[in-house]
């Protein structure tokens, strides 16, 4: 027989969490120039998001509007805030979408980005974790490209 408190359980509903997504990529830039294309609003809009928001200081805003994919013109919505940021060498900030269709709520993950001077240039060390399973392929894309164009976005900066 089952007591009160176990028919008034409820379910809740769990989402299962993968391996967190580890992206490295070499740039020839200082540290100090590729920290900014992390924390400058205008130099984040150069190979990530279309408009951003950014108070760099833990527990400021890092807000962002990615454009859709599927020619519709809009955006998604990416609300978090900076955990950490410690120039030149490390920005720590949640990660996730007003949309639930992304299947990411707004700050439930975390982007760790480390920068470590290397051969003239820099190291990034990118760790995106506590993404639920389902999103683990399409983030993982998604990265392996934006860290492509953030190459791309910091050579192509006058002065570098």
């Amino acid at each position: 027989m089952s007591s009160p408190s176990d028919r008034n359980a409820t379910l809740e509903s769990v989402t299962e969490v993968g391996e967190p997504i580890v992206r490295e990529i070499h740039i020839r830039a200082t540290p100090e120039t590729v920290f900014e294309f992390f924390t400058d609003p205008g130099k984040v809009t150069r190979w990530l998001a279309t408009e951003a928001t950014l108070d760099p200081r833990p527990g400021g805003v890092c807000h962002q509007d990615h454009a859709r994919e599927d020619g519709s013109g809009g955006s998604y919505h990416m609300r978090g805030e900076f955990l950490e940021v410690s120039p030149p060498e490390r920005v720590v900030f949640t990660w996730g979408f007003t949309d639930p269709d992304v299947g990411v709520p707004p700050g439930s993950s975390v982007v760790d980005v480390t920068l470590t001077p290397d051969g003239g240039g820099t190291r990034l060390r990118l760790e995106h974790r506590d993404l639920p399973v389902a999103t683990i392929e399409s983030h993982a894309d998604g990265w392996a490209g934006m860290l492509e164009r953030l190459a791309t976005a910091v050579m192509t900066t006058p002065g570098v």
